[in-house]
């Protein structure tokens, strides 16, 4: 069975096994991480007609995430507009719970630039900065101190972490309620469990949860406005949720939204993932 074995293929041979064993040996090694790797690309539409696309890429390992946010306006949207934005938060996954520590994000038209940045310590916000600072109006319900504890920036609200043991595409995908704050106003998205859809795009192929969405206003709205009591009686919210890798985590599919003028649905064009050791920790 050794037929045509050289001797001088022997230490090429020991040295690969060696190799070998020192892959196998660092899978196991308490030391060894993994980190689940995601870019998506979505089209954004309003009633069919397309409006720009988005980007969404990140990085989860068991302990913590990092996620960035691109969209830009484009086709019709672009012929009145040429609004762009960019996004970016990170912190620490404890428990199967997102606890933000950095939320900045940038958007920007044909006439200002606005940035907004927040310093948060397990979710509860140090420091907020608005450049340039937002119109105070009068009506708007007061932001307190209590409402910046324990809360999720707009970016890490994409996504949602299901607890071991439970389906990652079952009701526990869709079981939360969402405290928002975005450095302005504080308010919940509550999710409801409405079923399986499958899917497929370029790198990904299977099944998506999907969740009914409520927007309940908490503080910093301003009650009597139209389009506060339009999102509070909104019925039309439905987000599909695609796990990334094997993090337990789900990241949006697609979401659509009624609105004053119509239904907007962000809709994955792609959706791939990767797995990669990190170091040891």
């Amino acid at each position: 069975m050794f037929h045509g074995l050289q001797m001088h293929s022997i230490p090429a041979l020991r040295a690969g096994a060696l190799r070998a064993g020192a892959v196998a040996l660092a899978l196991t090694l308490p030391g060894a991480a993994f980190a689940d790797n995601f870019k998506a690309r979505y089209s954004v539409k309003l009633i069919g007609l397309s409006l720009g696309a988005a980007t969404l890429t990140g990085s989860i390992d068991p302990g913590s995430y990092q996620i960035d946010a691109i969209a830009k306006l484009s086709g019709v949207a672009a012929l009145v507009s040429s609004s762009k934005g960019a996004a970016t938060a990170s912190g620490l996954l404890i428990q199967g719970r997102l606890a933000p520590n950095a939320y900045a994000t940038t958007s920007a038209n044909a006439t200002m630039t606005r940035t907004v940045r927040m310093a948060m310590t397990g979710g509860n916000v140090k420091a907020t900065e608005i450049t340039p600072p937002f119109e105070e109006l009068p009506g708007r319900v007061p932001v307190t101190e209590a409402h910046k504890q324990k809360i999720i920036d707009p970016l890490s609200a994409l996504l949602m972490p299901v607890p071991e043991g439970a389906d990652v595409v079952g009701p526990a995908a869709c079981a939360r309620s969402i405290p928002v704050y975005d450095g302005w106003a504080r308010f919940n998205i509550n999710l409801t469990y409405t079923g399986l859809r499958q899917v497929r795009v370029k790198g990904y192929e299977g099944p998506v949860a999907v969740c009914a969405a409520r927007y309940v206003a908490v503080a910093g709205h301003r009650p009597d406005r139209p389009a506060t009591k339009f999102m509070e009686d909104n019925k039309g919210m439905e987000v599909w949720l695609a796990p990334v890798g094997e993090s337990r985590v789900l990241a949006p599919f697609r979401i659509s939204v009624a609105t004053m003028v119509g239904t907007t649905v962000i809709e994955a064009t792609e959706f791939e993932t990767t797995r990669a050791q990190t170091s040891a920790r």
